[in-house]
């Protein structure tokens, strides 16, 4: 299967589109915040970035998903940045700190061409929110040099709709999260005012992109969607009523990411709800609400790592 963007380069609308994405940040409205700063002039918003894209790190990473991370690793760049502020943040010296190098165009397509040599499934653009314009303009670069695994778009999904709608025809494979249900909840926890409004919205129009996850006869995944669901302490997240929308919005076919590993990080010791572990029987419940809405592809996830709970199309050799 050929990469979506590849086409969309071929044609010219990669190039039409990183123009257009480029243009938005002289009054920035990339995402829910809407802070409407000069980017293009180095002002900066909410994510504390301007024009040049802040990359922490990037590597070959084997803690992915099975499905992405393969026998290769995935091809993933951590930037710098975020537009939400989860008082949980495990990656809070980057996201929130601001830690990180700031990069052009050329050097970050080099970034995503030496990952490729490196043998990776795909390219993972991590808390890519912020930065698109950026990853597009590299994106045009990296293409014409020879860029050919597909994108990852792994987001916190604190998105609009209509951003997410840019990036048709480019980006292969949605890795989103949804990390609450209630508004109040995240907003307390996250800064995130409207996420789920604005959450499920864009995951409508991912779906609508990219369809139910597809993968090769290596069990790699190629183009679909795969939502991650963080179980969070005291029932804060919202597991239920998650589950319900998956189901009954997006499809019972969806690739289900359960995810247990939640650890107070970060400044999530100011919070008696949030200082500590899950405890096995909230995780336990959590995947029984999701089986009960009849959602049985994916991983589930403990203490000793993933587990493949379903999903007889996908038989992986590694």
């Amino acid at each position: 299967m050929t990469a979506s963007y590849i086409q969309s380069y071929k044609t010219g609308k990669l190039q039409q589109i990183s123009e257009q994405a480029t243009k938005m940040l002289a009054s920035c409205e990339l995402c829910p915040r809407r802070c409407k700063v000069n980017r293009l002039k180095g002002q900066k918003g909410y994510c504390r970035s301007g024009l040049k894209a802040k990359v922490f790190s990037f590597l070959a990473h084997h803690g992915e998903e099975p499905a992405i991370s393969g026998i290769h690793g995935s091809g993933t760049i951590f930037f710098s940045g975020c537009n939400m502020a989860c008082v949980y943040c495990q990656n809070f010296e980057f996201s929130q700190g601001g830690r990180g190098k700031e990069v052009g165009p050329e050097e970050l397509a080099e970034r995503m061409l030496s990952l490729q040599k490196m043998k990776c499934h795909n390219i993972n653009l991590v808390t890519p929110t912020h930065v698109m314009p950026q990853i597009l303009a590299a994106l045009l670069i990296a293409a014409e040099k020879g860029l050919r695994i597909p994108i990852v778009y792994n987001t916190s999904g604190y998105e609009r709709a209509d951003s997410i709608g840019l990036l048709e025809g480019i980006v292969d494979i949605y890795l989103v999260d949804m990390r609450y249900n209630e508004d109040r909840m995240a907003l307390r926890y996250s800064d995130a005012a409207g996420y789920p409004h604005y959450n499920r919205d864009s995951l409508k129009r991912m779906y609508s992109q990219v369809g139910v996850a597809e993968f090769d006869s290596q069990g790699i995944m190629q183009k679909g969607i795969i939502i991650r669901h963080l179980v969070l302490p005291a029932g804060i997240a919202g597991t239920e009523g998650i589950m319900r929308f998956i189901a009954d919005e997006i499809s019972q076919d969806t690739y289900i990411s359960l995810m247990s590993q939640y650890t107070p990080y970060y400044r999530a010791c100011n919070f008696g709800e949030l200082n500590r572990k899950l405890f096995r029987q909230e995780y336990a419940h959590a995947h029984a609400l999701m089986e009960r809405c009849g959602l049985c592809n994916g991983w589930t996830q403990d203490a000793f790592g993933l587990t493949r709970f379903a999903g007889e199309n996908l038989k992986p050799s590694f």
